[in-house]
């Protein structure tokens, strides 16, 4: 039993990795049709906060399935770890669709890119949870309370700008009136703030872990979200012209 767990894991953490480069070419040249690019020929669709609520919710309820199992669940270290994880999907899964469903108009999400997103987050959710509840090695880890808190101080600061960007993007279409400039905090340096946020959030896990799950799962995220804010900012540019700050750039402050 043990071993066919760890071939599953073994494979699943091959899959994560092989994805990768084939969705970031991908996406630079078809995005995912929702949000700014909604766009018709996607087949049947929900309304956007359920698709959100059910595309993310395996990370919280197979890693609460699943975590009690690995022999390494009553680890303080290890409920330390894997409580940033839940906190952000918490976040995803629940406060954000409640934060949708507030607007006039939340929009609707393509049933077919839901069910992918859900079936990724199947995979992420068990390798996440077994590599920090089972095949993480603790006992010989000296270094593990440095990159803890280092990984930690990274991961808050990339939520922190994750959430507040998100607060701006559905306050602005709350407002109604259709899109406008996101203005104020890290959207005055980006115009994706809330990716970049991201980004650094699952660099920090990577780091508290260091582990092959956790840094494939950054490398799978940058991968999934570089290209979706680069066509985000060719439209803010198309769509506000003269309008928008040139000084801007994509995701990553003054590079990219």
């Amino acid at each position: 039993m043990e071993s066919d767990d760890q071939n599953l894991f073994h494979y699943s953490l091959i899959a994560l990795y092989l994805i990768g480069p084939p969705t970031f070419v991908s996406l630079h040249f078809l995005q995912a049709p929702y949000g700014k690019h909604r766009r018709p020929g996607w087949g049947p669709t929900m309304p956007a906060p359920l698709a959100w609520f059910l595309m993310e919710s395996p990370t919280l309820w197979l890693t609460f399935l699943l975590f009690p199992f690995g022999i390494h669940s009553s680890d303080p270290k290890s409920l330390l770890l894997i409580s940033f994880f839940l906190l952000h999907y918490f976040n995803r899964t629940v406060f954000f669709p409640l934060r949708l469903l507030r607007q006039k108009n939340p929009g609707d999400f393509p049933v077919a890119i839901a069910a992918t997103a859900f079936g990724f987050n199947l995979l992420n959710a068990y390798l996440q949870a077994r590599s920090v509840s089972h095949y993480s090695d603790y006992d010989g880890d000296e270094w593990f309370w440095w990159r803890f808190f280092a990984g930690a101080v990274v991961f808050l600061a990339g939520m922190a700008i994750n959430v507040a960007s998100d607060r701006v993007l559905v306050r602005l279409k709350e407002s109604g009136g259709g899109y406008k400039v996101p203005r104020g905090g890290w959207f005055e340096r980006v115009s994706c703030p809330n990716y970049f946020g991201e980004c650094v959030e699952w660099l920090g896990w990577a780091v508290m872990t260091w582990s092959w799950a956790g840094l494939g799962f950054f490398l799978y995220t940058c991968a999934n979200l570089m290209p979706r804010a680069r066509a985000n900012h060719k439209w803010y540019l198309e769509k506000f012209g003269e309008d928008y700050p040139k000084s801007r750039k994509a995701v990553v402050p003054f590079l990219y």
